[in-house]
Formats: C-alpha cells, sequence, structure tokens
C-alpha cells in the first residue's frame, strides 16, 4: 500500500484509511503497509506504527496486515518487528538487508533473528536489484526450517527459478512483479504482492480466482487488460511514483505527494498513465467495474 501525504509531505492518516478501505473493495484479502511502495525508508518509526494502527482500525480483523520491517541494520528491524506486532499487524515482511551485501550467513543469522523476535509469521523479500544480494536455494531451505519463515516475495524476475524453489519448499510464493504474478501463478504460487493492484485489484482477483479454477484463458483475458497500465507504472518509471500518479488521476487520492529524494511524477507522465487506465477500462468512478 502508498503512503498518502499531505502536501507538505506531512503524513495523511484519513486518506491512508480510505485507501485502505479503497483495497478491501476491490479484490485484496491482505495489505502490506510500510513497504518500499510506502515509502518506509523516509517514514519515520512513529509513523510506521500509525498506519499499521490506522489500517488495522479501517479493515477490520478479517483482513490480514503485514507490515514491512525490512532494514539494513538487524537490531532496528528487530524493533520496527516488535512496533508492528504491537500495534495489530499480522504477519512481518522483511527484505534481503540492502546496500551491506551481506553474505548468505549473515542473511540467514539476520532472518533467524527476526523470525525469533515476535510469534508473527514472516514473507521475506528477495529482490537483489535494489539489495545487491541474492537468497540462493540452499539459504531458502535453510530460512525454511523455521517454523516462523512462512514465505517469501519474488522480486527476482526469474520465474523459471522461483518455479524450482516452489517445487522444493513448501514456502508460499508470492510474486513481486506485477508482469510475472500469471506466470508465478500458474507454477504453483499463492499470490501477488501487487503495486497495480492498486488500480486493478479487481483485475488481480479475477487472474487468480481463474487460475484456481485451472481457468487459464481467462487469467491470461484479464492479465491482457491490465498490461497496459503494468506498463504505464512499472514499464520506465519509479513504480510507486507513478502508481501515486494513478490513484490521483483515479479519485482515490487526493494528491500524488512523494517524498525526497524521489520526485512526485511530471504531467507527462501523468497523461501516459492516464491513457493507459482508459485503456483498461479505469476511469474515475469506475475503478470498481474491473472487479
Amino acid at each position: 500500500m502508498a503512503t498518502p501525504f499531505e502536501q507538505d509531505g506531512a503524513l495523511d492518516l484519513a486518506a491512508a484509511r480510505r485507501l485502505a478501505a479503497h483495497l478491501v473493495a476491490h479484490g485484496h484479502d491482505g495489505i502490506v503497509v510500510n513497504g518500499t511502495t510506502g515509502e518506509a525508508p523516509t517514514t519515520t518509526d512513529v509513523e510506521k506504527r500509525q498506519l499499521i494502527e490506522a489500517v488495522r482500525a479501517t479493515v477490520g480483523p478479517a483482513i490480514k496486515i503485514v507490515a514491512g520491517v525490512g532494514t539494513n541494520d538487524t537490531a532496528h528491524s528487530l524493533r520496527l518487528a516488535a512496533d508492528a506486532a504491537n500495534a495489530g499487524a499480522d504477519g512481518l515482511l522483511a527484505v534481503t538487508p540492502y546496500y551491506s551485501r551481506p553474505s548468505q550467513a549473515g542473511l540467514i543469522q539476520h532472518f533467524l533473528r527476526l523470525a525469533d523476535a515476535t510469534d508473527l509469521p514472516v514473507m521475506i523479500y528477495d529482490i537483489p536489484g535494489r539489495s545487491a544480494v541474492q537468497l540462493q536455494p540452499a539459504t531458502l531451505a535453510e530460512l525454511a526450517r523455521h517454523q516462523q519463515i512462512v514465505a517469501v516475495k519474488d522480486a527476482t524476475g526469474q520465474a523459471g527459478a522461483a518455479f524450482e524453489k516452489i517445487a522444493r519448499t513448501d514456502l508460499a510464493y508470492y510474486a513481486g512483479d506485477d508482469l510475472l504474478g500469471l506466470a508465478f501463478l500458474a507454477s504453483g504460487g499463492s499470490g501477488v504482492v501487487s503495486v497495480v493492484g492498486h488500480v486493478a485489484g479487481g483485475l488481480w482477483r479475477q487472474v487468480i480466482d481463474a487460475v484456481d479454477r485451472g481457468d487459464l484463458p481467462r487469467a491470461r483475458h484479464a492479465m491482457a487488460r491490465m498490461l497496459p497500465v503494468i506498463d504505464a507504472v512499472m514499464g520506465g518509471g519509479q513504480g510507486l511514483v507513478m502508481i501515486k500518479a494513478a490513484l490521483e488521476i483515479l479519485e482515490i487520492l487526493p494528491r500524488r505527494t512523494v517524498r525526497l529524494p524521489l520526485a512526485e511524477a511530471t504531467e507527462l507522465e501523468v497523461g501516459h498513465v492516464r491513457r493507459a487506465l482508459a485503456e483498461a477500462g479505469l476511469e474515475p468512478g469506475r475503478a470498481a467495474s474491473a472487479a
């Protein structure tokens, strides 16, 4: 879930509650708060807790809330995990520590410490394009032995390798790349942690339900409708910047403000996103039509 801000960059909790309610109404059975799409690198620990509490109060107990707690400081991540548990999160999302480039042994120790920090289940986030380190199969196999480590968000861009990992572990695998979501689902994946789902949650619901029924033609049809939006949001710019533009266009968020060092979408980029939304049949007041 994107984190809404006021024009001056302050946290907009009222808009966050409206966005959470929109997501639940449009196909989502869980919400990730304080992930990178939520601009977690620029929100304070206090703001992270406030977001979890606001979303929990909005969606009630039936919708699962997964809180991002990953940093490149294990001690800091442990504090965030405890805060998330106390604020009402149902699970934790922990990215491979970025920039530091730890060894596989360091990754194992980092994630095991996190798994021991609370009673919440942990989803490991493997995104080597941003963290500069990738989890190796043997590392995942070792981590999967811990009862609290239950899932992986895979943003490696390697659908074939993901199929092999899905086949060899009992971890739930979630696609972290919208474009590869159908390939992951068809390979036995459990779902999608989506950026485009902010505005196309109904279409993703169609894809997942069709795969569950074994109706791949229906799944491909719904996926094809999303392709223009996936391209506009994820195809060249910063995904969270473009999805905030889309949310503003569809009047789901009042503004597309981001925090530096990110810069908000230009008018040229907004025009590209607007055309893609129209091509997919997503327009102001019609977002629900995709459900």
